[in-house]
């Protein structure tokens, strides 16, 4: 970007508009790409306003996509989705609202699949060093670890 370029607030919110319609945008994202436009922060806060009023920036909306397609692509467990939506600012209500989108059938059928190409994949001899590194492998990617040495326990007895 042309760092000496400068911005009405109507060339701005044009911009912004195509940028947050291109794909789920967070809030937090959107007012570093303003500063980065170098908007001044009434400027940044008169866009925002606008952008939320027609329905371009959705912050729930923002964290159900997030959560399904990090969960679908990423394989990522709870605990990580949980964390990345925080460090990008997002309500815990609509954190909640996003998590419960995640079908616990497919949840638990998913850690089952991961559990087992892990397990294919560790050329460890001894069962204890084996179970850890599988775990610390889902640990890793946010699985609850309540539910990883549960199922764990059901591999290995």
């Amino acid at each position: 970007m042309d760092s000496t370029k400068t911005y009405t607030v109507d060339e701005a919110r044009k911009k912004l508009e195509h940028y947050c319609a291109y794909q789920e945008r967070c809030h937090k994202e959107v007012r570093q790409k303003l500063r980065d436009m170098r908007m001044i922060p009434e400027a940044i806060d008169v866009i925002m306003v606008q952008l939320i009023s027609d329905n371009f920036l959705n912050e729930e909306r923002f964290a159900q996509a997030f959560v399904r397609g990090k969960f679908r692509i990423k394989k990522w467990g709870k605990n990580r989705l949980r964390r990345e939506l925080k460090f990008r600012d997002i309500s815990k209500y609509s954190i909640d609202t996003a998590l419960k989108e995640i079908d616990l059938d497919d949840y638990y059928s998913t850690l089952d699949d991961l559990i087992q190409k892990r397990m294919a994949q560790v050329k460890e001899p001894n069962v204890y060093k084996k179970k850890k590194k599988v775990a610390d492998y889902l640990l890793y990617r946010g699985w609850e670890s309540a539910l990883v040495y549960e199922k764990l326990n059901d591999y290995f007895g």
